[in-house]
């Protein structure tokens, strides 16, 4: 039986996608290694982690198609930065890794038809 879905993809995951994508690019474009990405646990997903130097990077992206509700990073409010926190905690213990240091960045990013897009990154938003 066929699947009336088949092909139509929900479009907030393709921009997320899209996002996600173009954070990776950016941070491997500033020396980042990128280590994993869209990691799933039962408290939620890590977007993308990464390498800076010494530092483990813990990034979680926000794309959206207009500021109209606000900028993207402002979507991490702090029941949001909790959950990244658990998170964080969830990798390393899955990964067995202890890193010297360890950040929570975010990336926001607005794409607007006509405009090149637009990305912020703010580094160690959530402590």
């Amino acid at each position: 039986m066929a699947n009336s879905d088949a092909g139509h993809e929900d479009p907030r995951r393709v921009l997320g996608s899209w996002g996600e994508r173009l954070a990776a690019r950016y941070l491997q474009d500033r020396g980042f290694e990128l280590v994993d990405r869209n990691w799933r646990c039962r408290h939620g997903e890590i977007d993308i982690v990464a390498r800076d130097g010494d530092c483990l990077v813990f990034c979680e992206v926000k794309t959206r198609r207009s500021q109209r509700f606000g900028s993207p990073v402002e979507a991490v409010h702090w029941e949001k930065a909790a959950r990244l926190r658990r998170l964080v905690a969830a990798w390393l213990q899955a990964h067995d890794v202890h890193a010297p240091q360890v950040r929570i960045d975010v990336i926001g990013i607005v794409l607007v038809a006509g405009s090149p897009a637009r990305l912020r990154h703010l580094e160690s938003v959530v402590a």
